[in-house]
This record gives structure tokens, sequence and C-alpha cells, in this order.
């Protein structure tokens, strides 16, 4: 890979708006934008004017017709983004304009940004590594407080940072067992084996903290997954419409009319839930309605919540049935009883579902979805019963299934460290364990990457950044 040509993208979303943002980032991109701009000060030059200012002016064609009255903020390499030469442009948001921006720029001899290249030419000028270029990406994605914090908290080191100090002790570590291997004749030893295996001890405690922050960190970025179960036309798809703001499941008195699930995500102060509306759970002959809720019941095995709600007008006489189906996937997991229509009972038929429930040691929570009562105190349970820690700025939260492998790799390549001591294996055995454990630990941050790593990761960045 190569930064040799000087590269231009549209940075804003596709669209019109009341601004846009034209990136240009390579050597030559201070001549290419002189071209097609005229600063309102015509004595001005823009390939010597100084770093980090912004130039008022026109973006104009070859024929001398203007586009658009446009600032062109400058930043000189290697302070910028990419550490190469860099200039942005914000023009009006009109499609045409940004489109004939581009083309004029293109025709100058820019070539048109691939997904993610900015940020792959960052990491390759050595501005963040691998970890924090890939942070940019989720901190665009970050849907809510808790995964917008994470991925700042990453891009801006703090990750890399806990990766540097373990791999500075592995590399000391290894330093000092090579050592031996060089005067192995004289049988000196240099590495007390009871400090060396207290220290390996540690670093595998943190490669484990690490990795097993992922469970946390994918919850963050993907959403909690909330199942809404239970058996038909007691208000499932109802409740799903109301907490998503819209029609996006139909709603019929028909028996068995979700067949198959159906999910979005919502952000309740500030935690991302994904609820997954499932079909309802009955006895029937028809194959279709079989096989969603042969669906509802692995959903409810990967859902970390559940809701069954409960037709208060109309409990099941098979209660007993359903409560088997139910029960049996939900272990270990957070179940809320969820009475739906409360508004259609009175306080005596209260005291018979509290009666017929008694048996169950969940929350309970009384709603009329279509009338939006106790709605809230329904979205206080959910907040509850996600347990989502306050993250600091300096919390370390692992969220990229990339990351994660990396690191139960390195920590069984560490816990072979640590058995080879016990067991007074050779030295050169060691080693080669130590080292491939700072190899997994330096894929992540990019001190050891490969071409087809960096293209896969980088591709799936949005154009212009």
């Amino acid at each position: 890979m190569t930064n040799a040509s000087t590269i231009a993208a549209i940075s804003t979303p596709a669209g019109s708006g009341g601004i846009a943002v034209i990136r240009v980032s390579g050597k030559d991109a201070f001549g290419y934008v002189s071209r097609i701009f005229v600063p309102k000060k015509k004595d001005l030059q823009l390939t010597e004017k100084e770093a980090n200012s912004v130039v008022f002016g026109s973006v104009v064609t070859d024929k001398g017709e203007t586009i658009d009255d446009v600032l062109v903020t400058l930043f000189r390499s290697p302070h910028s983004f990419t550490g190469e030469d860099t200039i942005e442009i914000s023009c009006h948001g009109s499609v045409f304009i940004q489109q004939q921006i581009l083309k004029l720029l293109l025709k100058q001899g820019c070539e048109l940004a691939r997904p993610g290249e900015f940020s792959q030419r960052a990491f390759l000028n050595g501005k963040m590594d691998l970890s924090q270029a890939e942070a940019v990406a989720d901190l665009i994605a970050s849907t809510s407080a808790a995964s917008h914090r994470m991925a700042l908290s990453q891009m801006r080191g703090n990750f890399s940072n806990e990766l540097t100090l373990i791999r500075e002790k592995l590399l000391n570590f290894v330093s000092l067992i090579e050592l031996e291997l060089d005067f192995n004749e004289e049988d000196v030893e240099f590495a007390d084996r009871k400090e060396l295996n207290l220290l390996a001890k540690e670093i595998e405690e943190k490669i484990s903290k690490l990795a097993d922050s992922f469970n946390l960190g994918n919850v963050l970025k993907n959403g909690i997954p909330v199942a809404l179960v239970g058996e038909t036309n007691v208000g499932k798809s109802t409740l799903l419409n109301l907490f998503l703001n819209e029609e996006k499941a139909i709603v019929s008195d028909i028996h068995g009319t979700t067949r198959d699930v159906i999910e979005d995500s919502v952000n309740i102060n500030g935690v991302m839930f994904r609820f997954i509306d499932t079909a309802g759970i009955r006895e029937t002959k028809d194959k279709i309605e079989n096989l969603g809720i042969e669906r509802t019941y692995k959903k409810i095995e990967q859902a970390s919540i559940i809701l069954w709600l409960i037709d208060s007008t109309q409990v099941s006489e098979h209660i007993e049935w359903l409560t088997e189906r139910i029960a049996k996937r939900a272990v270990g997991k957070k179940v809320i009883l969820v009475f739906n229509k409360i508004d259609k009972i009175d306080e005596e038929e209260y005291k018979v579902l509290d009666e017929l429930f008694d048996q169950f040691d969940a929350e309970r929570i009384y709603i009329s979805a279509k009338e939006r009562i106790n709605t809230e105190e329904l979205e206080t349970a959910l907040l509850k019963a996600a347990q989502i820690p306050e993250l600091q700025a300096t919390d370390v939260v692992v969220n990229n299934v990339r990351h994660y492998e990396a690191l139960t790799k390195a920590q069984t390549s560490i816990q072979r460290v640590i058995d080879g001591l016990e067991n007074n294996i050779s030295h050169d055995f060691l080693s080669q364990d130590i080292r491939e454990c700072m190899h997994f630990l330096g894929e992540i941050t990019g001190q050891i990457s490969t071409d087809e790593i960096l293209g896969n990761i980088f591709s799936k960045f949005c154009i212009g950044k």
C-alpha cells in the first residue's frame, strides 16, 4: 500500500443539507485545490497560506464559471487527521454542488477515496494505531451514551495503552529468557523463576479481564436483546410498536398474525435495547406458524431479558404448559412478567392475577400498551434489569470481535507459559509461547498486520472517513 496519490471524497452523509464537506488529502492536495479555488483576496496564494487556517472564496470551473462560494480549511503535514497535507472544502449542501466540486477535483488529478481510506492513511502514517482507527468507525456508528463513551475511550488510546504495557512486560520477560539461552552451557540464570511466574500470572489476569469485558462491550455496541414472548394476541406487537413509535409489526385480532421474528432497536435513557417480537406460543397444526414458534424458543435462549406478556383479561388455561416452555429456556435470564390490557379489568381481577402467578419469582409490571398506561414503569424495569455499569472515561471495554479473538489466543499462549514455568519446560519453548502472546496482542493495535487484514477492516468504513 502506498500514499503516493491524492484522494478526495464527500465526507458528509449522502443527500442534500445545509452544508457539505469535501475532504482532500495527499501530497498534491494544496496544488489541486488551488487550481479550482479563487480566494476573495486576490493576492492570496493558497499554497503559501499557513496551516490551521480558513480561507473564503469560490470554486470555479476551468471556464471561470462559479460553482459555489465556499470555506477552505487547511491542514499541513504532519498536523492533520491523515498526517498528510489535507484540505476540507465546506460548501452548500446541494447534491449538484457537491458532485460538481468532486468532479473538478478528479479532473485535476485526485483519486476517489475508497471506504475508510482517510482513516487507513492515518493508521499507516502513525497518527493512530489500528484499534484506535476501528474506534473511529464505532464512534460514528454509536447510538447510545454508553456506546459513545466506549468508542471515545478506545479512540483516545486507553485500550492501546493497556496493550502496550502488557507487551512491554512480555518483552522484558522474553529478553531474560532468551539471554539465558545464549549462556545455556554456562548454566547461568538471569531471571528468577518465581518472579517470572508471578509476572506471567499478572499478565494472564489482565488479558483475561479484557477478554471478559467483551460480553458487556458487545451488548453496549449492538444493544441488549429483549425478547417479547407469550401466547397469541396478548399485545406483543402492540408493545413493540409502542417502543419504536411506529407501526413496525402488524396488529390484528386474528391469532397467529406474527409468524416470524421482527427486530428493531430503541434508545432508552442512553441504553440501547434490541427488541425482538416473536410468534405467539400455542399448540397449532399450522406448519408455518410452528416454524415461527421454534424461532421464538431460540430467541428466548439468545435474549438477555425476557418480557413475558400476559393478557390480563383472559389468562390462559394452558399456563403450566406455557410456563414449562418458557422457563426452561430462560434459566439465568432476567424475566419480567408484563400484564397487558389492565384498562379492561377491575380490582378483583387484579387479585386473581396476583394469586395465579404467586409461584413466579419475577418482577411484575401492569400496563396497557394500547392506552400507554404504566409504560414508563416498564422502561424503568428494563433499565434496572439491564444492569449496565456506569462507564468512566478511562474504562477499557472490548467491543470488537477481532480484538476478542486475538485476546483469547493471547490468553491461551500466556497460560502455556505459566504451565511451562511450573513444569520447568525448556526455555526455547517458553520463549516461543511468549512471542506468540505478543504476536496476538500486536495484531490488535496493528503492530503486526497484513494488507488483507487492513483491507478487510477499512472496507467496512463509510466513504469520506
